[in-house]
């Protein structure tokens, strides 16, 4: 198949004139031969959500199985994300396995789109929207079993906070694969700085539940845009972080490949629902929020298409926003495969208007939305 009329990003820049063909769900390449002409737009890589907790109308920590993981990969696939890394926060143990083993028979059956675990605590000190009664330090056994349970999900990100973390864990996980994440967290600068030294190689929803900058303590939010090894999430729905605060964060990092778009999702993503159940909590959906009864955010209201509008109203050059949604975050998971157009790689594609919305979308060389 042949797609033709609009103007192709690759993951790194945006080209001109050219066509994209594919084959047996893969890309052939970029070819001057016409074929159906979408009319305008921009064809690019699918998203790569690597933030995800729910979508469909299922949350992963409600119901940890292989069918809230098709729920969820097909929710976000119809909203341009064709690759999500689902979430579990924090939960109690048996929650966890399963949410393992729903990855690994995911896996097993081939469901398309799920490329992997994160896991946000139980290890952490702010509690955000999370349970405060199983918030915990990490222990060594905690360390051995993440290390086995990242060879069984094929990738895992775990989000912690270094105060209740030793180093030595930080760098065993590290090690094992695992991707280390700072977040949730009332860590100081200078120990952010010694955990992505350890091993740490990302900061979670940049600025939310993590001490923030100030000019005599620069906080996680300041060791995240001061350190080259460390990238940083964002969820840029304008409630997260402050739309005028977009473009200087951008800014802070540019020219690194550090800073990438999460949709940080909940299971009304992809629904007309208005509210939903977290950790028997109720989640209510108003006005582009989810919060909990006493206002608390919990999760996000978003899409990476608007995310990505949001940035490129920022200020941010439009081949940069894009690649926040694509290529970084596929680079980050160690995913190279993932979030570009290359000869003999996935044909997950999406097709977005001039002004950024969601025109289509192809997964596996097959259109689902």
């Amino acid at each position: 198949m042949i797609l033709s009329g609009a103007r192709i990003f690759d993951g790194v820049k945006l080209r001109e004139g050219a066509s994209l063909a594919f084959h047996n769900g893969r890309i052939a390449g970029l070819t001057e031969k016409t074929g159906t002409n979408l009319g305008g737009g921009i064809l690019c890589p699918g998203y790569v959500d690597i933030q995800v907790n729910g979508g469909g109308g299922a949350m992963f920590n409600e119901a940890p199985t292989v069918e809230t993981l098709r729920l969820m990969a097909e929710a976000h696939g119809r909203l341009g994300a064709t690759c999500i890394l689902p979430t579990l926060i924090t939960a109690p143990i048996e929650t966890f396995q399963a949410a393992v083993n729903a990855i690994a028979q995911a896996r097993t059956e081939g469901v398309k789109g799920i490329v992997g675990l994160h896991l946000e605590g139980p290890h952490l000190t702010r509690a955000g929207a999370h349970s405060e009664a199983l918030l915990r330090p990490m222990t060594d056994i905690d360390v051995d079993l993440y290390c086995h349970a990242a060879r069984v999900v094929g990738c895992l990100k775990i989000t912690l906070a270094p105060e209740v973390v030793s180093d030595s864990q930080i760098s065993k996980l590290h090690q094992s694969g695992v991707i280390v994440a700072l977040g949730h967290t009332n860590a100081g600068y200078d120990r952010c700085r010694v955990a992505a030294k350890a091993g740490a190689t990302v900061v979670t929803h940049l600025f939310n539940a993590m001490t923030g900058l100030h000019h005599r303590e620069p906080g996680c939010v300041g060791a995240a845009l001061a350190d080259p090894r460390l990238s940083a999430g964002l969820i840029a729905d304008t409630e997260h972080v402050h739309a005028g605060l977009l473009g200087m964060v951008w800014r802070a990092k540019a020219g690194t490949d550090r800073l990438f778009l999460v949709s940080d999702a909940m299971a009304v993503a992809g629904t007309d629902q208005t509210d939903f159940i977290l950790n028997g909590r109720k989640v209510s959906r108003a006005k582009g929020r989810l919060t909990l009864a006493d206002g608390t955010l919990a999760g996000a209201d978003l899409n990476l298409s608007a995310a990505v509008r949001n940035m490129a109203a920022a200020g941010v050059p439009l081949a940069e926003a894009l690649a926040m949604a694509t290529r970084i975050p596929a680079d980050i998971i160690g995913r190279d495969d993932l979030g570009r157009i290359e000869m003999g790689g996935p044909a997950d594609l999406i097709h977005l208007s001039d002004d950024l919305h969601l025109l289509g979308v192809w997964r596996g060389g097959v259109k689902i939305a």
